[in-house]
């Protein structure tokens, strides 16, 4: 590759630097901004007074005015923003907002729906506010189209720096669609919509991929399967991506060329059906830079330069980020940069040099997952510290199928109107969306599937030294001796890094156990947002909700060494609660669950059964043995008609003996259920444990805690969340009343002991304790 044809990387090096700086300290872009435009016009003049060095200064010159047009993009947005945040939201504080729904919805790991949307006003009190500042919206379980003009009623928090988002509202109030989307928008709705609708008669789990290969539609795709999917490296194939763009527009230039259409016709065809796919699955910003990434890629391919097709590369991300600076701080952004470089730069030389070790062809359908992974790894483990060992190895089994479901899927989709032909190419599409699943759930199933990797920075750095290892090894170099050496090198360094990994997923699985006190009663797995809770007594062990993820819940039972779970507790249904279920239900013996709110919940439930546990619905009164423990279920009430499901109904239980302490486990329980549950007279007070509800939020009765009087308070929460867990209040009251806190995003994974007339306190990241249960 030629130097000329790296020349516009810098130029998208400095548009994503100048992005970086305004949206982390957005304060100082209009200052920044203007010292930048001042710099680009000291070059220009420059590059007049010395023609003779001009190409140098003028390259100089783009990148500095193009990092002062994304600067200059986030100056003028920031009034907007700043008078969005500074409204009076906090505390919980309700308001109603305006707004035009303007993304995809999708479900978040804390098992809400969210979607991004306009916001136009809000109200506080009886004072309206009228804004323009992007907002994110999340809601229990609507699913609004691009388009639809919407009221959230709830309350709001305003977003982390470098966020797009202003503020993140909940509406948990219920959100209204006052006007459905209109026109072309509508349209696209109606056909994603019947496609669904199409496919629900034929067997799961093909069923629900469908829309999701055909236009990006996730909705119908089970947990399962969503694990299985992403644990395989196969997750892409539902998300609209550059190659979905690609077999449209490829379809279009062929069925152009067939028809004689002369070249610049062609290409115009193929850019009107690229951009009626973008319609069709929501012109969000992530499909369009999806599209963009796509027709980067294949004008690479059809000038037959891989220079040209990274200089078009950069072309594309500089308008991207010019355009829309927060992308700077997007994982999908830069994972669709680095998946679209890798198949420009690195996916030839691989071909090449597994080319001598393989038939061409082979070597070819390889290159391509592979140069893949090796870019997007590193960016992965950042978010999920553990890598696909099966990845390259599924997408090579899924890569005939993927394009057939999507062609297929889109022809059933735009004949929805056809109700007989579109059944007809529902079926044919249920084949290959079938095979896929299979390869899906078979590599997740493997041993090792998921191997666990180092976290954080390291485990980034780690992975790229063994892809570049990987490089060294497979791609030929030139002279032969150096080629020698580097391999040498590049060998022992992929043997280290390797090894070292491998000690790691070692200390976390295999000798997980020597790693945690041997003696624990209760246990808070570290799942993130969410609950996870263990109790054990003479060998027997129940599970109190499931967290979020069910890697993180798979990774904590193995590093526990927990093979059975006798009794598995589902105190609701919300999704950081119960997300993580597909890694419990095949160690369940015994399923309690709180009342179902609807279809989605029953369906739940058939998961928790999947693998013949016993499923029984709890109610207040209920009792059971764990090992010599006892546990007693004090709420929800059998026929509760005032307290029907939800965070009101979660299931709150009494453990204790066998070497359990006195604990309670109030799972969600907002404050006026926590109220009624105390005027019960269930409860059996003082308690040496008490699993705090609702991971810390505000919504708690005080004089609950008080009459408790708990000695250790455990709070499992996520680091970071954007729920502002755990509130001050609640610490504060909790603190005055003598509990000593734990919490997973502080101190990682907590257990407790019964020490005699003591409580033993470990916290994975801090020094243990020792307190009287009161």
């Amino acid at each position: 590759m030629r130097a000329r044809d790296l020349r516009l990387v810098p130029v998208a090096a400095a548009a994503w630097i100048a992005a970086v700086v305004t949206v982390f300290m957005p304060d100082t872009a209009a200052w920044f901004a203007c010292g930048l435009w001042a710099a680009a016009v000291a070059l220009v003049a420059v590059c007049v007074l010395r023609p003779g060095e001009r190409t140098r200064w003028a390259l100089a010159a783009v990148c500095v005015a193009i990092a002062a047009a994304a600067a200059s993009h986030v100056a003028f947005a920031q009034p907007e923003r700043a008078a969005a945040a500074q409204l009076a939201v906090d505390g919980g504080r309700a308001l109603v907002v305006h707004a035009t729904i303007v993304g995809k919805a999708e479900r978040t790991a804390g098992g809400d729906i969210a979607v991004d949307a306009r916001a136009h006003a809000i109200d506080i009190g009886a004072h309206r506010h009228v804004v323009d500042v992007p907002i994110t919206i999340r809601v229990a379980d609507d699913r609004p189209d691009v388009g639809a003009e919407v009221i959230a009623a709830g309350t709001a928090t305003r977003s982390d720096l470098g966020r797009r988002a202003a503020l993140l509202v909940r509406a948990s109030r219920g959100l209204q669609i006052v006007r459905p989307p209109t026109g072309a928008a509508a349209v696209a709705a109606g056909l994603r919509h019947a496609l669904a609708a199409e496919t629900r008669g034929l067997p799961q789990p093909a069923a629900g991929l469908i829309p999701g290969l055909a236009v990006g539609d996730t909705g119908g795709v089970g947990p399962g399967l969503d694990v299985a999917m992403k644990a395989s490296s196969l997750s892409h194939l539902t998300a609209v991506s550059g190659a979905n763009c690609a077999i449209v527009v490829g379809l279009a230039f062929g069925a152009a060329a067939l028809c004689g259409a002369r070249r610049g016709i062609r290409v115009a065809v193929s850019l009107l059906a690229l951009a009626g796919f973008v319609l069709l699955v929501t012109p969000e910003p992530s499909v369009v830079r999806a599209a963009a990434m796509a027709t980067v890629a294949m004008l690479g391919v059809l000038l037959g330069r891989v220079g040209a097709g990274v200089s078009l590369l950069c072309a594309a991300v500089t308008a991207s980020l010019v355009a829309d600076p927060w992308l700077c701080s997007s994982l999908g952004f830069a994972l669709s940069v680095a998946a679209t470089g890798a198949l420009l730069v690195l996916a030839a030389p691989l071909a090449r040099g597994m080319a001598q070790l393989l038939p061409r062809a082979v070597a070819l359908a390889l290159a391509v997952p592979l140069a893949a992974q090796l870019a997007c790894g590193p960016l992965l483990v950042l978010v999920n510290p553990t890598v696909p060992l099966y990845g390259v190895a599924a997408n090579l089994l899924a890569a005939p199928a993927a394009p057939v479901a999507t062609v297929l899927g889109l022809a059933a989709c735009l004949a929805t109107p056809i109700p007989v032909l579109a059944s007809g190419l529902v079926t044919l599409t249920w084949v290959p969306a079938a095979w896929i699943a299979a390869t899906a759930q078979t590599a997740a199933t493997l041993p090792a599937a998921a191997v666990p990797w180092p976290e954080g920075m390291p485990g980034a750095l780690a992975l790229t030294a063994v892809g570049v290892a990987v490089l060294v090894l497979l791609v030929p170099h030139r002279p032969v001796r150096v080629a020698r050496m580097a391999r040498r090198i590049s060998a022992a360094t992929l043997a280290v890094t390797v090894g070292v990994c491998a000690g790691t997923a070692a200390m976390r699985t295999v000798a997980g156990p020597l790693t945690l006190p041997s003696r624990w009663a209760i246990a808070a797995c570290d799942v993130g947002q969410g609950d996870a809770l263990l109790v054990r007594s003479a060998g027997a062990v129940a599970l109190i909700d499931t967290g979020p993820d069910p890697g993180l819940l798979r990774a904590c039972l193995d590093r526990f060494g927990i093979r059975r779970l006798d009794l598995v507790v589902l105190t609701h249904y919300d999704h950081d609660h119960i997300g993580g279920l597909v890694a419990a239900a095949d160690r369940a013996v015994r399923v309690l669950h709180g009342p179902p709110g609807g279809p989605a919940d029953e369906a739940k439930l058939i998961v928790a059964a999947s693998h013949g546990a016993e499923v029984l619905a709890a109610h207040a009164g209920m009792t059971g043995a764990l090992g010599d423990a006892t546990w007693t279920v004090l709420w929800p009430r059998a026929g509760d008609r005032v307290f029907r499901t939800g965070n009101t109904a979660s299931v709150t239980m009494d453990v204790r003996g066998g070497g359990v302490p006195p604990a309670i486990f109030l799972g969600d329980l907002d404050a006026t259920g926590q109220s009624a549950l105390q005027a019960s007279g269930a409860l059996r007070p003082p308690y040496a444990v008490v699993k705090v509800a609702h991971h810390g939020s505000a919504d708690q009765s005080a004089d609950l805690y008080r009459t408790l009087a708990g000695a250790v308070a455990i709070i499992s929460v996520g680091a970071h969340n954007d729920y502002g867990h755990p509130r001050a209040q609640t610490l504060a009251f909790l603190r005055a009343d003598g509990y000593t806190i734990a919490r997973t995003d502080q101190d990682g994974t907590v257990t407790v002991a019964a020490d005699g007339g003591l409580v033993r306190l470990w916290r994975e990241r801090a020094p243990p304790g020792v307190r009287a249960p009161g």
